[in-house]
């Protein structure tokens, strides 16, 4: 018997030390995932600084709490509350339109904001409880002021399924010539007109081509976010190409008319 009971205190032993074991091992995994994502973290910053003295911009770590008031026409910058901007590249770059040129502002970067939510929990005696907790949300963005002084307000995004009903009961969106195009992207405008001079046949194939997501022109700015995703990045220098490959796309008549201020 006494054995026995000693092979039983060496095996309860035995697994007290094993147990505190795999404590120590998933402690240092965390620690060592904790310092990668703090690495993953200071790298994205160092290339978002080396973008920004790229391109003759400034690069602003610090928050900034005026970003939604100052950008208040975009809805993704009016969810939640306690919301503010930062790691912002900001500053003027250079646009060229055919034979015109001069000058934009760039803003992008991220924006956090909150939200409370409720949730309901059932006990072992089937009793709910509801409780409310807040929830943290962070994305990425770019944002180019086009130096126009009236510009219709335009959105392109992808079709959803929503969008199909509200079609069916006579809500349509701009139908173009390309089936392809309107089957898969949603474009609307206050202006059919500059809507069909922007989104030409040239465009519809650029577009069908980047596959673009939101692409939202309010207030003489666009817009590229999903209002969800942080970006990469490589993704900020991606989203600056892209919208300057997308401005050359439209028509030199257009440019023209916005540039001396006429309706279109």
């Amino acid at each position: 018997m006494e054995k026995v009971a000693g092979l039983g205190i060496l095996g309860t032993v035995g697994l007290a030390v094993v147990g505190f074991g795999l404590i120590v091992v998933l402690i240092v995994w965390i620690i060592k995932e904790a310092e990668k994502a703090k690495a993953r973290a200071a790298a994205r910053l160092a290339a978002m600084r080396a973008l920004a003295d790229q391109h003759g911009l400034s690069f602003r770590a610090q928050l900034d709490d005026s970003h939604d008031e100052e950008f208040w026409h975009f809805e993704i910058f009016q969810r939640g509350f306690a919301r503010y901007a930062h790691n912002t590249i900001v500053g003027e770059i250079g646009l060229e339109f055919g034979d015109w040129s001069g000058t934009g502002r760039v803003k992008s970067g991220d924006f956090k904001y909150k939200t409370r939510e409720t949730y309901t929990t059932t006990d072992s005696k089937g009793r709910t409880t509801t409780r409310t907790r807040i929830v943290n949300h962070n994305f990425s963005y770019f944002i180019l002021e086009l130096p126009f002084e009236r510009m219709p307000d335009m959105v392109i995004r992808r079709e959803h399924l929503f969008d199909r009903l509200a079609s069916f009961f006579g809500k349509d969106d701009i139908d173009f010539e390309s089936s392809e195009f309107s089957r898969k992207y949603f474009v609307k405008s206050a202006s059919r007109k500059f809507a069909y001079d922007v989104v030409n046949q040239r465009m519809i194939e650029f577009l069908l081509e980047t596959q673009p997501g939101l692409v939202d022109l309010e207030n003489r700015r666009i817009c590229l976010s999903d209002g969800y995703s942080a970006w990469g990045a490589d993704r900020f220098g991606a989203s600056l190409d892209w919208t300057m490959k997308f401005l050359e796309h439209w028509p030199a008549f257009l440019v023209k008319d916005l540039q001396e201020g006429k309706q279109v």
